[in-house]
């Protein structure tokens, strides 16, 4: 079996410091399906005194009774599972009552199900705090769900009955690029850039995959086969997460075909620009959609909702809106072969631009060796460079990608025109270039120019 519980060490030291607190916790934990939420909450408590409840869509009385029967289990008391209790708030007194001294954690996971199940449960755990457990050294209770957008509103929100209660809380987020090798051993490194470009730092997607298999047959098998699971997750997610599911589709389908600008956008869909602002608004929030603006954009340019450009952050609806919904016919028809000519076509396409937010997000901070306060992407009236870098004494790195093996020459070519479009900065600047493989790096070195490719960003299997 996989190792599926890797680059957590951040998270775990945060559960640990707030357990060995000498004052009740309220902690909420939240982030978005397949993250690994459940795996982090249930590592870090086991060994200590815990009751974990997975809520689920059943009537709320009988979530409260599941409750009250791993209360009992807890206790070893029959008679407290026989109890008639008919409310959370009498069942936390009772069983808060006969509890020893120990400091015990009281897991509810999958919170927001409870609050669609029944609203009112928000100001009843409130209640719960408030009177019976705030005042108490011995408990630390844990919120924890899926639904980024009912956590961040309706619990940790300023309108909810539950805010300001809170003692800590964490979002739990992608694991890093670096750690895709635990997964995939045997995989090269050009191999772990496509996984990354399939599902992003997602464990619960990444443990779909067979280590065994090569990138294809997991493709094939986990994302192309109707019935898969990664087929049919990205419907899933976006429905469990939004209300009109079908404009926000138009939208994400607009994005993953070029139309990045609010107005390509508009004219694309056809939604009227209020909606579309709002419906942008979210998808950002949720961490689906990022704003792009080009780098040393102004504080007032960047208030300017027409400004910039929108791409889909999470790799896999990334990876979905490109290559699984617009050939959702041809899959479900069973034309495979067909699907994949076509994706071996753009395949290489798409890996460029993730090699690009990799060369970004992870690389360059690898490569340069002295601090960049701002990294980013830089354009200005049709001309654009993949990645400026910003040095604390304002010194610009500009860097061009190529997911491709290129020649000196090429590499020269692509230099001298980076020169020609950097040249309505009178910073002081570095060119560079990074790339899959470069022909005679050392002789584009010896010119002053920086020069890297895969072996210098990954120079041995044990980089982590």
């Amino acid at each position: 079996m996989i190792q599926q519980f890797i680059n957590r060490e951040k998270e775990l030291k945060f559960l640990e410091k707030r357990y060995l607190s000498d004052k009740s916790e309220l902690i909420v934990i939240y982030g978005r399906r397949r993250i690994g939420k459940t795996e982090l909450i249930l590592k870090f408590a086991k060994d200590k005194p815990h009751i974990y409840l997975l809520a689920t869509e059943k009537p709320i009385k009988d979530n409260l009774k599941d409750l009250q029967n791993l209360m009992a289990n807890y206790l070893q008391d029959e008679l407290f599972k026989l109890a008639k209790i008919e409310d959370f708030e009498k069942l936390f007194k009772e069983f808060l009552k006969r509890k020893g001294k120990e400091k015990t954690i009281i897991i509810i996971d999958e919170f927001p199900i409870l609050i669609e199940r029944y609203k009112p449960i928000i100001s009843i755990f409130q209640r719960i705090w408030d009177t019976l457990i705030s005042n108490r050294k011995d408990i630390m209770l844990i919120l924890c769900g899926s639904s980024v957008g009912m956590m961040e509103t309706e619990v940790l929100g300023y309108k909810s009955p539950l805010y300001g209660r809170r003692t800590g809380q964490w979002k739990v987020e992608e694991i890093e690029f670096w750690y895709l090798n635990h997964f995939f051993p045997k995989y090269e490194f050009t191999e772990l850039i496509k996984i990354y470009g399939v599902v992003g730092g997602i464990p619960g997607y990444l443990t779909r995959f067979d280590a065994d298999k090569t990138l294809k047959e997991n493709l094939i098998e986990n994302v192309f086969s109707k019935g898969s699971y990664l087929y049919e997750e990205a419907e899933i997610l976006l429905k469990q997460e939004l209300r009109e599911p079908a404009n926000y589709f138009a939208i994400l389908k607009a994005v993953s075909a070029g139309k990045r600008k609010f107005g390509e956008i508009v004219n694309e869909t056809d939604l009227d620009k209020s909606m579309i602002s709002k419906y942008l608004s979210v998808l950002q929030n949720l961490k689906i959609v990022e704003r792009i603006l080009p780098v040393m954009t102004s504080i007032k340019e960047k208030t300017r909702i027409k400004r910039g450009i929108y791409v889909i952050s999470d790799k896999y609806l990334s990876f979905w809106f490109r290559f699984i919904f617009p050939y959702k016919s041809l899959l479900e028809s069973g034309e495979l072969g067909t699907f994949m000519k076509i994706f071996n076509k753009e395949f290489n396409n798409y890996l460029g631009e993730v090699f690009e937010d990799l060369c970004r997000k992870y690389f360059i901070k690898k490569l340069v060796k002295h601090p960049l306060k701002e990294i980013g992407k830089w354009w200005h009236k049709g001309e654009e460079i993949d990645i400026v870098g910003v040095g604390v004494s304002e010194n610009l790195i500009l860097i061009e990608t190529k997911w491709s093996d290129i020649s000196y020459r090429e590499a020269i070519k692509i230099l001298k025109n980076l020169e020609e479009k950097a040249k309505i900065f009178e910073k002081s600047k570095k060119y560079g270039i990074i790339a899959k493989k470069i022909n005679n790096k050392e002789k584009i070195r010896e010119k002053g120019y920086l020069a890297w490719d895969l072996t210098d960003i990954q120079p041995n299997k044990s980089y982590k």
